[in-house]
């Protein structure tokens, strides 16, 4: 889901068909940023880059015409939204049909803020930085959103099911984890798994943050340096966890969705792609703890404080 960063700017990942009518989309981290009236798209969240990082390509927000549910003009692009621009069409894919939902609203809304609707005969094509190709496009279920008087009505398209069938194997190639943090590739007889996925973490000694794959089982906590190394670097025993956090010094750290998981040797520090995902992880690594060790002072303790950090979270909501 898009969220709002200490910038006040509407943030969140996103694929994007970076070279027209290719079909190929590439994962980019996008800011929507009505202050200086731009949408703009980098590799990775800009907190996980170099310092003076430039961004892969950029849009005026007084270039976009209309932004509208793309199903039926890419139905192989699964929750694809389009942005009109000039004599330019952005295809892009959400991660799910929320996501597609709340882009699309947000970036209208932002749009009809800047641009008044006498300017669209006034548009111009923008100067967009492109990068090769590099990934495949995928399919599962198709919606179709329509906008009546303010409000988003979903509905599913229907498909063959020998279509489906077919798609669904082709969506089991991978797309490099660079690419996709979202992407949860290790196998399926991993039972015990209660959590898995990419987050970003900073290192014990030279203090950088990488992105890792990290996985919650029932007895520990372990990350990878992708969904496909079947060692971990580092396992994380949970009965050396005494708390999982929201991260308090995320300001000064200069981090969003910034959570912490304190051991006996060490504080790890470790960054989610939206405020969802980071209560997810703290709600599931608390919940884990405190399944682990049981009955008991402890345990209630643990219990307690995972229900109150919930509970104040969906206040929040």
């Amino acid at each position: 889901m898009p969220y709002v960063d200490r910038q006040n700017r509407i943030c969140g990942f996103l694929d994007i068909e970076e070279n027209e009518n290719s079909g190929k989309f590439l994962r980019r981290y996008f800011i929507l940023d009505t202050q200086q009236g731009s949408l703009v798209w980098f590799m990775d969240n800009p907190q996980n880059l170099p310092v003076g990082t430039d961004c892969v390509g950029s849009l005026k927000l007084t270039y976009i015409s209309k932004v509208s549910d793309a199903t039926k003009l890419r139905p192989k692009a699964e929750f694809c939204f389009v942005i009109n621009a000039g004599m330019r069409k952005f295809f892009l894919q959400a991660n799910d049909q929320q996501d597609l939902v709340d882009w699309v609203n947000a970036l209208n809304k932002a749009t009809k803020i800047t641009v008044p609707k006498s300017s669209e005969n006034q548009q111009n094509s923008e100067n967009q930085k492109v990068l090769p190709d590099v990934v495949g496009s995928k399919k599962q279920v198709s919606y179709r959103t329509d906008i009546i008087g303010g409000v988003p009505i979903i509905t599913q398209t229907q498909h063959e099911a020998g279509d489906t069938a077919n798609r669904s194997e082709r969506e089991a190639l991978q797309r490099s984890h660079s690419q996709l943090p979202y992407f949860l590739g290790r196998p399926a007889q991993e039972h015990s798994v209660i959590k898995s996925g990419y987050c970003v973490k900073q290192g014990a000694v030279m203090r950088n943050w990488k992105r890792r794959y990290f996985l919650l089982e029932e007895n520990a906590m372990s990350y990878f340096k992708s969904d496909l190394e079947k060692e971990p670097l580092r396992m994380i025993p949970l009965k050396e966890v005494h708390k999982v956090q929201e991260c308090k010094q995320s300001d000064i750290m200069m981090r969003d969705n910034l959570f912490e998981v304190v051991t006996t040797s060490r504080t790890f520090y470790i960054q989610a792609d939206s405020p969802e995902e980071m209560h997810s992880w703290i709600k599931a690594v608390s919940g884990a703890i405190v399944a682990q060790r049981g009955p008991g002072r402890s345990a209630a303790t643990l219990q307690l404080r995972a229900s109150l950090y919930y509970i104040g979270f969906r206040g929040m909501g």
